[in-house]
């Protein structure tokens, strides 16, 4: 993976983490995430003459703008209920398990090629990112995500992972048949279509000004940032293997590891520090190998 690459997807990783956090802060958390996709779709539109003209966009890159969206709105909407019917240690390491599927569709579609130190850094990253939220170290704690496959948290987890993973290779070939800004403009315009589809029904009514009456300064911080970050991961995409970039994206645990330590008050214990330098570990091997 070349400098620029890593640089672009690291910034990724760190807007990504501070748009988390204001989704983390705000008060009706659907909502506000529609509003962010409105603040940086209205962003993106200012930026299209800068950019210069939109290029007429084939059947096939509409159509993988659009599978891309439905991918991505499912992942969110499994991750959800994954966190409302389990717990966080739980469901969180195995909504993870979308890098055990990255690197076997970049073989198999793609035809991208894994060097013995990038698989390496693969294998740590994966460890941190499952790691990060165990509560102790124990075979026992390990294997406990896996002890009951029939639990809806677990199976809602497992399909965040995998649908997450099919999303990744829709991207891939859409900044490949496309230019990255207007690809994302497009999959952030099918995204801000399917979720104001969603809001427009009768439980979210009052909801929508609500929200932004209490949360209107997060929503405009959250606009660019979300913009920034969509943007330099598909960039970066671009330039790099699909089986690479989106492990190292995983940066964003790292980053979020330190916010929780350095803003929130948030105990950073030694399984929590030592997933991070894992992941850190991990990305190292993937730049150099």
């Amino acid at each position: 993976m070349s400098s620029l690459a890593l640089t672009l997807i690291a910034i990724s990783a760190l807007m990504h983490a501070l748009w988390n956090l204001l989704v983390k802060r705000s008060k009706d958390k659907t909502v506000f995430i529609w509003w962010m996709f409105v603040s940086s779709g209205s962003m993106m539109n200012l930026g299209l003459p800068i950019v210069g003209e939109f290029p007429v966009p084939s059947l096939q890159v509409v159509g993988l703008a659009a599978v891309g969206a439905t991918c991505f709105m499912f992942y969110h909407l499994f991750n959800g209920r994954a966190y409302q019917t389990g717990d966080l240690s739980l469901t969180y390491p195995l909504s993870q398990t979308s890098m055990l599927w990255v690197p076997i569709w970049g073989v198999l579609l793609l035809d991208e090629k894994i060097s013995s130190t990038g698989l390496c850094g693969l294998a740590l990253i994966l460890c941190g990112a499952y790691c990060v939220q165990l509560r102790r170290i124990s075979w026992d704690e390990v294997a406990r995500p896996f002890h009951n496959l029939q639990n809806p948290g677990v199976l809602a987890a497992l399909a965040a992972g995998f649908i997450y993973s099919i999303g990744s290779v829709v991207d891939k070939k859409g900044v490949m048949a496309y230019p990255p800004f207007h690809f994302t403009y497009l999959l952030v315009a099918f995204m801000l279509l399917f979720m104001t589809l969603n809001i427009l029904r009768p439980q979210f009514k009052g909801r929508i000004m609500a929200e932004f009456r209490h949360s209107r300064t997060l929503v405009l911080l959250a606009g660019p940032i979300m913009m920034g970050s969509f943007f330099t991961f598909r960039y970066g995409l671009q330039m790099a293997p699909m089986s690479y970039a989106v492990p190292v994206r995983q940066i964003s645990l790292l980053i979020g590891v330190l916010i929780g330590v350095f803003f929130l008050g948030e105990a950073c214990g030694r399984i929590r520090f030592t997933a991070a330098l894992l992941i850190l570990c991990g990305v190292a091997l993937i730049r150099f190998g």
